[in-house]
């Protein structure tokens, strides 16, 4: 691939972007914290199996295989970086409604969601500042240090816990908040991810097919490593559809804002905003398709 102009761009110069994105991430993961109890994460340890198996895939394997694709591609850097901060962002919300439509095991997903959104603020900056120092994709002090991880934990979550707060004692405003919280983090996000890339369409255009092939392969790895490796190590059917789509839809959200708010950098965030369609599209050819594997070997020979 030829080499591009693309080192270093800034966009935090623009309000939009640099206030308006940590706000509808803050809004997403408030709406997640009231969707969630103490009882999702004592729910762990019942199934040590499952979420073990589950937890190394989304932390060491989804790593690994998008460095071998961006090695592979031979992606520039910065791009290079954006897909490895989308491997370490933690599995979204959306995984549990695709793993409901599925016959997935929900309990797993929503205890998944709430310990990876946890433990995803020690090992994100990790695996991002790796990439930084592998690509050779940083200038200077550029990289997720204790400040920015702060500002990283702050956002992701502080919002969590006082959305279990207002669960806890107010569970009914918790219940009826629920569906608009949701409907207005979804459109203040599109607004601001879709401000910040038309404003700068130009610079991030000619990577869009690159990026595109690199995470669809992604995604389809992502859901047929999650789905036949938890197969193979004797999970349960639910719990293995659970696993693939936990694995397979990413809270891109996270991905974005720290690509653009906490880093700086539009082009670090083009992997996630094309993996936030993409998964879509691929989390439901797969659903699909193993509801039909599952379908013939139900039926009688």
């Amino acid at each position: 691939m030829p080499e591009r102009p693309i080192a270093k761009l800034k966009c935090m110069d623009l309000p939009l972007v640099s206030v308006g994105l940590p706000i509808a991430l803050a809004i997403v993961m408030f709406g997640l914290g009231m969707s969630l109890t103490p009882a999702d994460f004592r729910r762990v340890a019942t199934m040590p199996k499952a979420v073990l198996i589950a937890l190394g895939l989304q932390l060491i394997v989804l790593p690994a295989v998008a460095f071998g694709l961006v090695v592979a591609f031979d992606l520039p850097g910065i791009l290079a970086v954006g897909v490895m901060l989308l491997a370490a962002s933690p599995g979204g919300t959306t995984a549990n409604l695709y793993s409901h439509l599925f016959r997935g095991d929900v309990a797993l997903n929503i205890s998944l969601t709430a310990l990876n959104s946890v433990i995803a603020v020690v090992t994100l900056p990790i695996i991002t500042n790796f990439a930084i120092w592998y690509f050779d994709a940083g200038e200077g002090t550029v990289g997720l240090q204790f400040d920015k991880v702060v500002t990283v934990f702050a956002i992701v979550l502080v919002p969590v816990a006082l959305g279990m707060v207002v669960r806890r004692f107010r569970h009914k405003l918790a219940e009826r908040a629920d569906k608009p919280v949701r409907i207005f983090s979804i459109l203040v996000l599109a607004i601001v991810a879709i401000g910040a890339l038309i404003s700068e369409w130009s610079v991030i255009q000619p990577y869009l097919a690159d990026v595109g092939w690199v995470v669809s392969l992604f995604c389809i790895l992502s859901l047929t490593i999650g789905y036949f490796a938890s197969k193979a190590m004797r999970l349960g059917e639910a719990q293995a559809v659970a696993t693939a789509m936990e694995i397979g839809i990413h809270n891109t959200t996270i991905a974005l804002t720290i690509a653009i708010s906490v880093l700086g950098s539009i082009v670090m965030a083009v992997p996630a905003a094309v993996y936030s369609i993409a998964m879509y599209i691929f989390a439901t050819l797969f659903g699909f398709a193993i509801s039909r594997v599952r379908r013939r070997a139900r039926a009688p020979q």
